[in-house]
């Protein structure tokens, strides 16, 4: 079975459509962190949660500013609103391939920390990098984190498409493979999270369950062009062609 990690997105959409915090690995490991950004948001100290959601005007803070233990929720994939998952277009899949990704896209949450995509969430907002109160949540997750995925994914075959600052939330100490996107001889930073996109809806559209199934898949705009081997990790470079 194929797992794939994937980073969450800065934008959230508003709404939701449940009532009920449902998260991999349950609540208990993150209760600490969780209350801790509640009684921020509880202060209603401006400064204090601006510095928080990292933005520069408070009238941007105000739609974040919710109980996260009964508002309304979304699935995790649902929720996130950035390029990766403009490019992933879950909406749009038909039904068989959201199950697919369901339980088995792996998303590392800034204040939840590792989620499954159909895990129901609230709208929240912690920058990347900052801390909730003096919690890190990197150095917070690892710590609660490591043996549970561990278990997690010891049946698994893992395909890492996060952003490299989501690797401090969990090292994996397992064989993996990681992608490389090249766009005229070089590497692309902020637009990779488009083609890590398309790489996780083509993964779901064909039902790849293995790395042996996904090194024989065309993906779209994407062209093989080397596999490095270092230790535990295989990492593919490809070529953008447009």
């Amino acid at each position: 079975m194929l797992c794939i990690l994937f980073s969450p997105s800065e934008g959230k959409k508003t709404g939701g459509n449940g009532a009920k915090l449902d998260l991999f690995g349950g609540i208990a490991p993150r209760e600490e962190i969780l209350k801790r950004y509640a009684s921020i948001l509880q202060t209603k100290e401006e400064e204090t949660i601006k510095q928080l959601f990292g933005f520069k005007n408070f009238s941007q803070c105000e739609p974040y500013i919710v109980d996260i233990f009964s508002s309304k929720t979304l699935k995790a994939v649902s929720r996130y609103d950035g390029v990766a998952y403009d490019y992933l277009q879950y909406e749009e899949l038909d039904t068989h391939s959201q199950a697919f990704l369901d339980e088995r896209l792996l998303i590392f949450s800034n204040l939840f920390g590792p989620i499954l995509a159909r895990d129901k969430i609230p709208i929240y907002k912690v920058k990347q990098g900052n801390t909730v109160g003096e919690i890190a949540p990197e150095k917070f997750y690892k710590e609660r984190f490591e043996k549970i995925l561990d278990d997690f994914l010891a049946e698994k075959e893992v395909l890492d498409l996060r952003a490299g600052y989501y690797e401090k939330f969990y090292k994996l100490s397992k064989p993996y493979t990681t992608l490389k996107f090249l766009k005229n001889g070089k590497t692309l930073s902020h637009w990779a999270k488009a083609y890590r996109g398309i790489v996780a809806k083509t993964v779901a559209l064909h039902k790849v369950d293995s790395l042996e199934e996904f090194a024989k898949v065309e993906i779209p705009s994407l062209v093989c062009e080397e596999i490095k081997k270092t230790k535990n990790k295989t990492e593919i470079i490809y070529k953008i062609v447009e």
